[in-house]
């Protein structure tokens, strides 16, 4: 008897010793945290954008809300081919252009009267949100919509009444159409300041039928813009930024801001990339052999979502209503490089040690780097904000591809770290790459090397590093095709500038074309070799975003260079300055002149006088 009360207080001490046993507390989140919706989002990556509309027939990315909307029939539109397409390019979700700027609504909204239902599409009875929806969900996509702001044909626009008419027609959408896992605001305008949007109205509108919705704009507030629509987040590239006093469009954040964020941020709103897979966002069949090539579509896709950025492809429907073969065929070769690129994971079954593992607890353990579970996570000791991961692959492997992701849910928190790898020749660690933020996901490609070992070292951090994935790999290399149309262009590529030293400027090519750099104050006049009958003009910016280009200009005619006429008066060059690609102009009729003088009004950049290396195309 007395033996057994001696083994039974021996349990008990030890039941004591274990309660006594000090639990490893969880790192406090740090800074602007992203709500569990913002996750989701960043968790689908990459999506489809679909712009479609009288701009589809008409041959121009911005209309201007007068195209008479008979205009607008697809022959044989097919949501479920565009959702089939997306779904098997490995997208998660479609966000179509439901209403651009011209003010054409892709449904037939009772408070417009330019919209499908004026078209000759199906007779006026279609409803092309309608049949995306039924085809979303039919193939396990999210929907999303564009609604822009800004009317071009509405009458009541620019009055205090069309506030409400927006909301009302955003209340429309946001009843009748299912789930709505995205709204995209645009912050476009007519470029004067009567008609002031009521931001709030908007929002509260959305929230109330989708409160889980995210907003997409300048300042979110679910996801931001990233300053650019050639498809590049900033190398860094914080979740965060400042929203409070500033709104969508002009009053937005510089560009640095958007392309960047800021370590200090109050508010969580990660970047969202778009750019299309054509120059344009509406379908040309001028730009059907120029989809963008792999490599292209790859570089982009490691500078969004390998940059902490979820990527949005526009990939327009062409007359017919579907999505051309060119384009299609481009998403299925762009998936198989995506997955032979991130095809086989060389961080499995491997040994990782790490300079400080928080209160030495499995839980926080490198180990966590390795399992796939986004639950769990390596962390360091509270006061801890720089340490190394070493990892052994216990063999001898070649890569050129690190994935590494924070753990966002209490924060982003890693400013810099560097790359090296063990040069088992010379049995020292050798430099191999260094870099910024990490956030939701970051890609880092890397010269190719061989190696057994490789270490990660997380050299400045807001506070402690919290990672909860680690991933290698050896992507195969494609020969880039990236043609000069697709890439920014630097000045030494540049050929045949013209620097005049004279207001005009002689050309003997019998199109006109000129190429060159000249300050705001001087207008560029063209002499054709002889009179001519002009219907237009083709303008061309620069896209190496050293200088301003155009935005706003005259454009006037002469017989003799001296004695003008006005042909376009405060002309605008739409959305140049995000998407500077050529823009056609057509004259009200067309002109019999030798000159032609284009005077610029606004610049891109307003606090640049200079605009650079524009290419005028004359119509004859």
């Amino acid at each position: 008897m007395k033996k057994k009360t001696g083994l039974i207080s021996i349990m008990l001490v030890l039941i004591t010793l274990s309660s006594c046993k000090t639990e490893v507390k969880e790192p406090t989140a740090y800074g602007a945290l992203p709500t569990e919706q913002q996750i989701k989002w960043q968790e689908l990556e990459y999506y489809m954008f679909i712009h479609l509309g009288p701009n589809t027939f008409t041959d121009v990315e911005w209309g201007d809300g007068k195209e008479d909307p008979k205009i607008f029939n697809p022959t044989d539109l097919n949501t479920d081919q565009w959702a089939a397409t997306a779904k098997a390019a490995g997208m998660k979700a479609i966000i179509i252009t439901a209403k651009h700027h011209d003010g054409f609504c892709l449904w037939p909204s009772e408070y417009s009267t330019h919209t499908v239902r004026e078209s000759k599409w199906k007779d006026g009875k279609g409803d092309i949100l309608k049949d995306l929806a039924e085809s979303c969900e039919k193939y396990g996509l999210l929907l999303g919509v564009y609604l822009s702001p800004w009317d071009q044909n509405h009458p009541a626009y620019n009055t205090p009444e069309y506030n409400q008419i927006f909301a009302n027609t955003l209340n429309e959408v946001h009843s009748n159409y299912g789930d709505i896992f995205e709204q995209w605001f645009d912050g476009a305008n007519d470029g004067t300041s009567r008609q002031v949007y009521d931001w709030d109205l908007f929002h509260k509108t959305v929230f109330e039928k989708h409160p889980h919705a995210i907003i997409f704009s300048d300042v979110g507030p679910g996801c931001r813009w990233v300053g650019n629509e050639r498809g590049y987040a900033g190398e860094t590239n914080w979740s965060m930024i400042n929203a409070e006093g500033y709104t969508p469009g002009a009053n937005a954040p510089d560009i640095k801001t958007l392309n960047e964020g800021l370590p200090d941020g109050k508010e969580w709103i990660p970047a969202e990339v778009d750019v299309s897979i054509r120059p344009g966002w509406f379908y040309s069949a001028a730009t059907d052999d120029k989809v963008k090539s792999v490599s292209h579509l790859m570089d982009i896709y490691y500078s969004s979502v390998g940059r902490n950025g979820n990527l949005l492809l526009n990939v327009p429907p062409d007359r017919r209503g579907q999505i051309h073969p060119n384009d299609s065929i481009r998403l299925m070769e762009f998936k198989e490089a995506r997955e032979k690129a991130l095809q086989t994971n060389l961080a499995k079954d491997v040994k990782a040690t790490v300079s400080n593992t928080r209160g030495n607890s499995d839980k926080y353990s490198a180990s966590n780097l390795f399992d796939g579970d986004k639950s769990t996570y390596w962390a360091t000791d509270d006061g801890i904000k720089t340490a190394s991961i070493e990892v052994d692959f216990g063999k001898t492997v070649m890569f050129n591809r690190i994935l590494l992701q924070e753990h966002i849910v209490l924060g982003q928190r890693i400013a810099e770290f560097d790359v090296k790898y063990w040069n088992d020749k010379e049995q020292i660690w050798s430099d191999l790459a260094s870099a910024t933020t990490i956030g939701y996901k970051r890609i880092l490609c890397t010269p190719q090397v061989s190696t057994s070992k490789i270490k990660i070292d997380i050299t400045k951090s807001l506070a402690e590093p919290l990672l909860n994935n680690l991933e290698v790999y050896n992507a195969p290399e494609i020969v880039s095709s990236i043609t000069e149309g697709e890439r920014q262009i630097n000045r030494k590529d540049v050929k045949s500038v013209i620097k005049p030293s004279k207001d005009i400027i002689t050309t003997k090519k019998k199109d006109g074309t000129i190429l060159y750099t000249e300050k705001k104050e001087k207008p560029i006049i063209i002499e054709m070799d002889r009179e001519s009958l002009i219907r237009g003009f083709k303008f061309t910016p620069d896209i190496s975003g050293e200088k301003g280009t155009i935005q706003r200009y005259n454009c006037y005619y002469s017989f003799n260079g001296m004695e003008w006429k006005t042909v376009i008066s405060n002309g605008i060059f739409n959305n140049i300055k995000n998407n500077p690609m050529t823009q056609e102009v057509s004259f009200p009729t067309a002109v019999r002149a030798k000159f032609i003088k284009i005077e610029p009004i606004v610049l891109t950049e307003s606090n640049d006088n200079e605009y650079t290396y524009c290419t005028i195309d004359i119509i004859l």
